[in-house]
């Protein structure tokens, strides 16, 4: 009995590794590797992007948006970090020890690629916004033409070439890529978003160790605005040691919906002057500008979607990163411990950024849950392709053996 229980087991094993032979040989590619996974360890096959996350397994849009709004395709300081030292380039970036700034050359030519505090520096004032980069951008890059940057033939494709970049603000990055015509400069801006408390908080934290932003221009129709359009809130030469009570408490703190302000086009409220149009006014033409600018961008992250936003990077551009993305979950902003009188006083006075970020993860998630459809799609096409190869090559046998 003992002896027949031990062949049943053998075959029963044979019989499996049969069929792994088989899958193999019927689908060898790595579009495949999922299926195999799941055939050899169904818990090897999980999906990897969702353990960084609480995303429910079923995601239900809350929003509208069109295909075009998903599929973008195009020929934060932790994510500009990934641009000068972890993506894949023919030259990669010269990053040397102890100096904050990398060299971004094209292969064979002095001209950079990635317009970014990383590379370039503060180039449009310190944390420039949406309004300041538009403008700022297509000069900054025409000076440095003049200087011999600019290539002298027509340049490749945004796939082939990399990004450009500059930086805007604490957890609200723009970012800007550059691919070249024979006659033109087209720039392409990109974003990273995150979480508005933490951001807040995370601001608070920085400026209270001793940060400023005296170096920031806020340049918005061609002037920076007055000290009575933009007061202080302090005096002396920083705000180092405010509580967060103080921070929450300044009418001026440009902390309050710096997402939202950092993402729309100031000019059309009359950029820093508040007398210009009534305050609810106000706050619809910003946050609805700031949502049409962040549709229309050729990619946007979110600091707590880590590695959803490594992947819509990848397939949006068509380039890789050398090592997967790290989610933190730890961070000064997650040090703070605060009670929910104070939690929802953060919200109300980010109400803004909280109703955008909402828009923007919505509009992420669906852009991510239509990505990996696309993926899914054409792996199955791949496999039934295989297939009908397969099926041709043994009637072609059985043909040969007639």
């Amino acid at each position: 009995m003992e002896d027949r229980s031990h062949k049943v087991l053998l075959a029963l094993v044979m019989l499996f590794l049969f069929a792994v032979i088989v899958l193999q040989y019927v689908c060898p590619g790595t579009e495949c590797q999922l299926l195999r996974l799941r055939a050899l360890s169904p818990a090897a096959a999980a999906d990897p992007y969702r353990a960084e996350d609480e995303t429910p397994a079923r995601f239900v849009p809350r929003f509208n948006f069109s295909a075009g709004d998903l599929l973008r395709r195009t020929g934060g300081t932790p994510f500009g970090r990934h641009l000068v030292r972890n993506i894949q380039l023919e030259q990669p970036c010269e990053c040397r020890a102890g100096q904050k700034k990398c060299t971004c050359y094209r292969p064979g030519k002095r001209e950079t690629w990635l317009f970014s505090r990383f590379s370039t520096g503060w180039s449009c004032g310190l944390h420039a916004d949406w309004t300041e980069l538009t403008n700022c951008v297509p000069s900054v890059v025409d000076s440095k033409k003049e200087v011999g940057l600019r290539p002298s033939s027509p340049a490749a494709s945004p796939e082939q070439r990399g990004p450009a970049s500059s930086a805007a603000g604490a957890g609200c990055s723009q970012h800007t890529f550059s691919c070249n015509t024979a006659s033109s400069l087209n720039f392409y801006y990109i974003t990273i978003l995150r979480d508005p408390v933490s951001r807040y908080l995370s601001e608070w934290r920085h400026v209270q160790r001793g940060a400023t932003w005296k170096a920031s221009l806020h340049v918005c129709d061609g002037r920076s605005p007055t000290t009575e359009e933009l007061p202080s809130c302090y005096t002396g030469d920083d705000w180092s040691g405010c509580s967060l009570q103080e921070f929450m408490d300044c009418p001026y703190n440009l902390a309050n919906n710096r997402q939202v302000r950092m993402l729309s086009d100031l000019s059309l409220v009359g950029c820093y002057n508040l007398s210009v149009m009534p305050e609810e006014q106000r706050n619809k033409v910003l946050l609805d500008s700031a949502k049409e600018n962040l549709k229309r961008m050729a990619f946007f992250g979110l600091t707590e979607f880590q590695r959803k936003t490594q992947y819509l990077f990848e397939k949006t551009f068509n380039m890789n990163f050398i090592s997967p993305f790290t989610q933190y979950n730890s961070t000064r902003a997650s040090s703070v411990e605060i009670d929910e009188q104070t939690q929802r006083r953060i919200e109300a006075l980010n109400f803004l950024d909280m109703e955008l970020y909402d828009y923007a993860k919505d509009l992420f998630l669906q852009r991510y849950q239509y990505m990996r459809q696309k993926e899914h799609q054409e792996a199955r096409r791949k496999r039934h392709e295989q297939r009908k190869i397969l099926r041709a090559k043994q009637v072609q046998l059985r043909e040969q053996g007639q």
